[in-house]
């Protein structure tokens, strides 16, 4: 299958939804065909970082240095009608899938086969139906991918077990060949039945959690071709268990991000930074200054920027300090800093200017900054199925490659956005009212629940917090509203929590911005928002929006919230956006935190529970 060209993807689409072992669905000219995404050894063999993709590499120091990589890489894009270096021979770089699930089925006459056992032309990726066909003489009657397959909470995936849900009667040697066919709503109307020995089964149950009790992962990595014999997850204890191919939960990306921020957003350590490995190797500064001198790039750049040598390889032995002050921890801390500081920047890659706080907002808001330029990168290194990652740091992560390699897949986007940071001494004393606290207990315990379930030896990463659920929510309602006013669509807003409970330096802020790969994030109708003329409007429509929703009462009692979710009052008719653009799986929220107060039976007063209510009303 790897010589079957089966179409294309945009290049964020590769790196944050079909990164390795996610399932992509394609067609070869007019055949559906699904795969899942080869891991990474196969783009240095079937797409290396050389001739026409030689330049697709991406550098953002701080990320490197947090996630032990030399450097991470783009998906690999060709310009058109691009040739080898002969100028003759086009070049035949791309990217890999392996056919999965290997089950597919006829739409005509229903029958269930291995990918093997269907008609097949030579070079094509498709699959079809000889009999069916045959039947139609004209037309090709192509097979399907199946709908159902199984995975585990380590990442594994295979077949749906067919032959073990289906009991043969005893002697029936028919194991390649079966039907499914739909007689009526829902699983109980899917009828698996084995044309020889009659045996019949309904898919009734099928994505119950225990469903598969009695069978055993196999460890089954398609994407790397070599098995985990270590998985000891199993149907019996739920850990196993069937999926939907297009199911959201089949994959949830682990990715780790950064934004662009001074210093290495200036002109000289971007220029540097191209050359940091082979700068590194060279010991001694007058060795550096030689180099430098000699390299024709270099001496370009020293020319333009009207500097020396020396000055250069001070640059650089100033960044060796920069980069050892790092702290990858938590990356986000540095960036708070920036965001926060008293000075303005003015860098090719991040351009931020303060703003005025209007008067009505001093008391909530104490900082707002106008966004107009940045650069983030965005690094998926692993996957997890059936659970969203919430530590990245953490165990469970299924990996992208056989072995550690020296870079990983990354996209970097370009965008604008606005930064607020809330009143730090009014959000501690509210955070400590004890009817604050005893709103978000719901959530707090079921995340410390649902944590200690799948991992019970592994720490909690993080605490359902009110500063946590309220900053979210507060995120996910400004989105909602700039999406009405600034003309973008909400899946091209992103939000980028700032958040911490630290006593000392306690993150309290949220930056809302459009880094998208394509010209939507750059039209610069957000960053106008964050004038005071215009964010006032914003902000009061945002909270006012939240005081009421088509759900309530249910919604405000938390009726319509998901369990797993670990949110109060949140539903799709209020507080809810699109995955693409919320950090946290729409999950940790509750919009009662805003602009909500409550009767508090203890003391028999009206209590407010929201940071917001008073400027809201």
């Amino acid at each position: 299958m790897v010589d079957n060209l089966v179409g294309e993807l945009r290049r964020s689409a590769v790196v944050m939804t079909y990164a390795p072992g996610a399932i992509m669905d394609m067609r070869a000219e007019q055949g559906p065909v699904s795969g899942v995404s080869a891991g990474l050894e196969e783009w240095d063999s079937g797409a290396p970082l050389a001739g026409n993709l030689k330049y697709q590499k991406v550098i953002e120091r701080r990320l490197c240095k947090k996630l032990g990589k030399k450097y991470f890489r783009l998906a690999p894009v060709l310009d058109k009608d691009a040739k080898l270096a002969d100028g003759v021979t086009p070049d035949p770089a791309a990217l890999v899938i392996r056919r999965f699930p290997e089950w597919l089925q006829c739409p005509s006459c229903e029958i269930l086969r291995p990918a093997s056992k269907w008609g097949a032309l030579p070079g094509r990726a498709h699959r079809y139906c000889a009999a069916c066909t045959n039947a139609r003489r004209d037309e090709k009657v192509f097979a399907i991918p199946v709908r159902f397959v199984t995975a585990c909470t380590e990442g594994h995936l295979d077949e749906f077990p067919w032959n073990w849900w289906l009991p043969h009667k005893p002697g029936c040697k028919c194991r390649d060949r079966l039907k499914l066919s739909s007689v009526g709503p829902g699983l109980g109307g899917l009828i698996l039945e084995c044309p020889e020995c009659r045996q019949r089964r309904s898919l009734d149950g099928a994505f119950g959690e225990k469903a598969l009790s009695g069978l055993v992962c196999n460890g089954k990595r398609p994407w790397l071709h070599t098995p985990d014999a270590s998985c000891k997850c199993s149907g019996d204890e739920g850990s196993f268990r069937v999926v939907q191919r297009g199911a959201s939960n089949l994959y949830y990306p682990v990715t780790e991000s950064a934004l662009d921020i001074p210093p290495w957003t200036r002109t000289l350590q971007r220029v540097l930074g191209d050359y940091w490995d082979t700068l590194l190797d060279i010991v001694g500064e007058e060795s550096r200054v030689a180099y430098i001198k000699s390299s024709q790039h270099l001496s370009r750049v020293l020319e333009r920027e009207n500097t020396s040598a020396e000055e250069l390889a001070r640059v650089f032995e100033e960044m060796l300090v920069d980069v050892d002050a790092i702290d990858t921890g938590d990356l986000r801390r540095d960036e708070y800093q920036v965001f926060t500081g008293a000075v303005d920047e003015r860098d090719e890659e991040f351009e931020i200017h303060r703003e005025v706080v209007p008067d009505s907002l001093r008391e909530h808001v104490i900082r707002v900054v106008r966004v107009a330029r940045l650069r983030e990168v965005r690094v998926v290194k692993g996957f997890t199925r059936i659970s969203p990652p919430f530590d990245p740091e953490g165990g469970g992560i299924a990996p992208l490659s056989n072995s550690e390699l020296e870079w990983l897949p990354a996209v970097e986007v370009r965008g604008e956005g606005i930064f607020i940071q809330l009143n730090p001494e009014r959000l501690s004393v509210w955070e400590r009212d004890p009817v604050v606290a005893q709103r978000v207990e719901p959530a707090a315990k079921s995340w410390q629940a649902d944590w200690r379930r799948r991992h019970p030896n592994d720490p909690i990463p993080f605490d359902a917090s009110p500063r946590l659920l309220m900053v979210h929510a507060f995120a996910h309602a400004l989105i909602s509203q700039l999406t009405l006013e600034c003309g973008y669509s909400s899946a091209s807003l992103r939000e980028r929590l700032y958040v911490s409970d630290d006593e000392d330096s306690g993150m309290c802020g949220v930056l809302i911005y459009t880094a998208t790969s394509d010209s939507d994030g750059t039209l610069g109708g957000l960053q106008r928002r964050a004038n005071p003329e215009l964010l006032e409007p914003t902000l009061l429509g945002a909270l006012q929006s939240m005081r009421w929703c088509a759900a309530d009462p249910l919604c405000m009692s938390g009726e319509t919230g998901a369990p797993e979710s670990h949110s109060v009052a949140a539903c799709h008719s209020c507080l809810l956006v699109p995955e693409t653009s919320c950090e946290l799986h729409n999950r940790f929220l509750d919009r009662a935190l805003l602009t909500e107060r409550i009767w508090d039976g203890a003391q028999g007063v009206e209590a407010s529970v929201g940071f917001f209510a008073d400027l809201a009303e």
